[in-house]
């Protein structure tokens, strides 16, 4: 199972798979952090979608938790996974968002047809969630629907802009 998942540092913009997760917003039309540098990266095509999207499926936005794909415009991959994870809560327990944003995505990512996957720390930047415990649900939720399902994704690779992300996934992938 874990030779499926990999955990690297880099720049998720530079990643040849067939699928890059967004951690996106509920708007879809770009921000910051991780979505705004898949918008820039990947040019006016992703815009065009998603702002296709809003027009039709999606006039409220993306709830938080689900995942939609798009194109990925001038990226290496062939589509966007774009997913909304939940703002970190004190006070509210919203782990179910959070595995629901990656249960969602390899959904996404199946039925596309995707065999390779990657995924940033979801909710671990502006969102607010603590990063080891958003590394801990974020690599049990992906193992558990791997191993749960028979589909093309051979290939998972958690992505991590900094040494303190990528410290805290590789620990929870127990390496």
């Amino acid at each position: 199972m874990d030779d499926v998942i990999e955990i690297v540092r880099g720049d998720i913009t530079d990643e040849r798979v067939d699928a890059i997760v967004n951690a996106a917003n509920n708007s879809l039309l770009g921000g910051g952090g991780v979505d705004g540098a898949i918008h820039r990266a990947g040019g006016r095509a992703i815009l065009e979608a998603t702002r296709e999207l809003r027009a039709t499926t999606l006039p409220d936005g993306l709830p938080t938790g689900q995942a939609v794909a798009t194109t990925a415009g001038d990226l290496p991959a062939t589509w966007v996974i774009h997913t909304v994870g939940p703002v970190w809560s004190a006070t509210e327990d919203r782990t179910d968002l959070l595995q629901n944003a990656y249960r969602s995505s390899l959904r996404v990512a199946r039925e596309l047809g995707a065999t390779s996957v990657a995924f940033p720390a979801i909710s671990a930047g502006v969102y607010g969630w603590p990063m080891e415990d958003a590394a801990r649900i974020a690599v049990s939720t992906v193992r558990a629907v791997l191993a749960a399902s028979f589909g093309p994704v051979e290939k998972v690779r958690f992505v991590l802009f900094s040494d303190e992300a990528l410290a805290a996934f590789r620990s929870a992938a127990g390496e």
